[in-house]
This record gives C-alpha cells, structure tokens and sequence, in this order.
C-alpha cells in the first residue's frame, strides 16, 4: 500500500474516532434521560416499560434515516440501545433498592 493511500486511511480513522467519542456521549446523555424518565415513572406508579414507545422510538429513527445504513439495521440498532437503556434502569432500581433498604 502506498504512502498516499495509507495517509488517506489514516485521516478516515481519525474522523471515525471522533465521531465515535460523540456517540459515546450522546448514548450516555440518553441513558440519563430515560432513566430520569423511569424514576418518575417508578414514582408515579406507572408502568417503566411500554412497548409501544418502544415501537415509536424505532419508528421515529427508521424514519429519519437518510442511509447508507438500512431501516433495519438502524431498527436493530436501537432495539440494543434500549435494551441496554432498559438493564441500566433495573440495575439502578436494585442499587435505590438496595439503599432504601439500609
């Protein structure tokens, strides 16, 4: 591979890294705001889990895709992103459990 062409990957590397570290970000900013959503479901007494939200989220996502990336890849993509958003939120009920329980 010539030095040109390994420049080329180098730079694309780079600016993937970058916009790697801002959806970090922005999947932990959502992280926090549906378990803040949660807590004052929890408080309400209101079910936490809601499928068809669930199916909006998706929906709105799928909708808003521009591509290259399929509308069921985005779709299983973000059925991950809330199943872990789903796990943080019964591990941080256990932990406020567990506190109360102190």
């Amino acid at each position: 591979m010539d030095k040109e062409v390994q420049e080329q990957i180098t730079k694309l590397r780079i600016e993937i890294d970058r916009i790697d570290r801002q959806m970090v970000k922005l999947l932990n900013r959502r992280a926090i705001l549906a378990d803040q959503i949660g807590d004052i479901k929890r408080s309400l007494g209101m079910p936490v889990y809601v499928p068809s939200r669930e199916e909006q989220v998706i929906a709105n996502v799928q909708r808003h895709n521009p591509g290259p990336l399929s509308g069921e890849a985005i779709g299983r993509i973000y059925e991950r992103i809330i199943d872990e958003s789903r796990r943080l939120e019964r591990e941080e009920m256990e932990r406020k459990k567990r506190q109360e329980e102190k």
